[in-house]
């Protein structure tokens, strides 16, 4: 059997080859032409988002997620142009994104969870980097904050990281938020104590300390009876930043200025009396 093409039958395949070139190099021209006016134009578009993040103060972290999720959007909207500039048709192109997508977000559905927690926190700022702050059982402060996770160093160097879901549905108390806290501090005192005397002492002990401030005015309250003592609890104000050195500086001081005015400072302690019948004795 001979299977060599007779010049008829290449001249018919050069036609169509020629054909489908006029056909479909056009479109081809247009889809690179397309590619690279829309890389441009992507590129110049972060430019000025940046620039107008920058005048706006946003926050780093905050911007480089919108650059970073603008610049992906573009991108899909590129590609669509693409393919229907090159004869793609549009239903069967997003029929493949909607599946593609369904399979993606049941295959990641908590880092999806995370993602949108990433954004709330980054939009609404319950905290930043640097607060101190207390969340799911954890102290520290905050080291970063990353659109999927957020890293909390504790106070004794542990670095805790915990997903941004978790965070953004659940309580989170921030220490720094606010540029002032008050000092909460307990005293003891025995029973048949004055506690006038003892008022006038811790007051006057606090009235030294310049980082304590004036208004809200430092108090001292009786609190409690309690079962050794008599239960005082000291309340002053003072700037976020000194709360630990005034409160651990002030309860040493309490201490030594009860002791040199013979102020007794009660330990828990407990009377046992016996009672035997009277023929036991």
């Amino acid at each position: 059997m001979d299977y060599s093409l007779d010049l008829k039958t290449l001249d018919l395949i050069k036609q169509q080859l020629i054909d489908l070139a006029f056909q479909v190099g056009p479109k081809i021209v247009l889809g690179l032409i397309i590619f690279f006016i829309g890389k441009y134009l992507i590129g110049m578009a972060n430019k000025i988002m940046r620039r107008a993040f920058d005048r706006s103060e946003v926050d780093p972290s905050l911007a480089t997620f919108l650059l970073s999720f603008s610049r992906v959007v573009l991108w899909v909207l590129l590609l669509i142009s693409i393919a229907t500039t090159m004869g793609v048709q549009m239903t069967s192109f997003i029929a493949i994104l909607g599946a593609a997508g369904l399979a993606v977000g049941l295959a990641l559905q908590g880092s999806l969870s995370n993602f949108a927690g990433g954004v709330l926190i980054l939009l609404f700022k319950p905290f930043k980097v640097g607060d101190t702050v207390e969340a799911q059982g954890t102290t520290g402060e905050v080291e970063s904050i990353d659109i999927l996770y957020t890293k909390i160093k504790n106070f004794d160097n542990k670095l805790v990281t915990l997903p941004n879901g978790i965070l953004a549905n659940n309580l989170i108390v921030n220490y720094s938020q606010k540029s002032t806290r008050r000092v909460d501090m307990k005293v003891g005192i025995a029973y048949g104590t004055d506690i006038k005397k003892v008022r006038k002492i811790i007051l006057g002990i606090l009235a030294k300390d310049e980082r304590i401030h004036h208004e809200p005015v430092a108090v001292v309250l009786f609190n409690n009876f309690g079962e050794s003592s008599l239960d005082l609890i000291i309340r002053c104000w003072t700037d976020t930043a000194n709360l630990w050195p005034v409160y651990w500086e002030n309860m040493e001081a309490i201490k030594e200025a009860l002791e040199k005015n013979q102020i007794s400072i009660p330990f828990p302690q407990r009377e046992v009396h016996h009672l035997y019948p009277e023929e036991k004795k």
